[in-house]
């Protein structure tokens, strides 16, 4: 197969991928703000059947000290912030059911994407954007993470679960923490990731057999 692979791209705003323009063979899903959202919009738009990648884009906080706005990143891990048990201990569930709350890219797309310069992330799913050097700390110091945002981690779960190799590359627009010192720049996070988008889909392999999910 030679063609190129038929990709979606999801973003949770419009206005996140300002100036991006599709190619052939794809599209643009516009989820709404937040897990529920973007989990549910990327399911139905896998439902078909007819999609071979998934690539969330967006914006996004970074912690402090892991990088600075205007900069791009490709998210390779994601994980859900505060789900299970309060204090963090094993949540034992009847049957053996496990909760899920850590989910990686496709490694044949992250193994593309370190053909770009952009540098790999971990990423932490929020539902309530970080306001506080307080939660900051906490987050950073609970998930090891480097960058925050409120859908990462519903998207790539939603094609894991759909069988779609799947990855995300974010534009930061903040600092995660105060936000009198936030440095918060919508329009610099937006550039940043349609350029981090354009990188990465000059480097995904056209077949669609080296993009099965492993």
């Amino acid at each position: 197969m030679n063609e190129r692979p038929r990709v979606v791209v999801v973003c949770a705003l419009a206005d996140e991928l300002a100036g991006f323009a599709c190619r052939p063979g794809m599209r643009v899903l516009t989820c709404g703000v937040g897990s529920v959202e973007a989990a549910a919009a990327t399911a139905r738009a896998l439902a078909g059947g007819d999609v071979d990648v998934v690539i969330n884009a967006g914006i996004a906080g970074v912690f402090p000290g892991r990088g600075n706005v205007g900069e791009a990143f490709i998210v390779a891990e994601e994980l859900y912030a505060d789900f299970g048990l309060e204090d963090g201990a094993p949540l034992t569930l009847p049957g053996g059911a496990t909760l899920v709350h850590q989910v990686r890219a496709s490694a044949a797309l992250i193994e593309a994407g370190r053909r770009t310069a952009l540098p790999l992330a971990r990423g932490l799913t929020v539902n309530a954007i970080t306001t506080t050097d307080a939660t900051a700390r906490r987050l950073r110091e609970a998930y090891a993470c480097d960058v925050e945002s409120m859908e990462g981690f519903a998207v790539l779960r939603a094609a894991e679960l759909a069988r779609v190799p799947a990855i995300e590359v974010r534009g930061i627009s903040n600092i995660v923490g105060d936000r009198t010192r936030a440095q918060w720049d919508f329009r610099a996070g937006s550039r940043a990731a349609v350029e981090a988008l354009r990188s990465l889909l000059a480097v995904i392999a056209p077949a669609r057999e080296d993009l099965a999910p492993r």
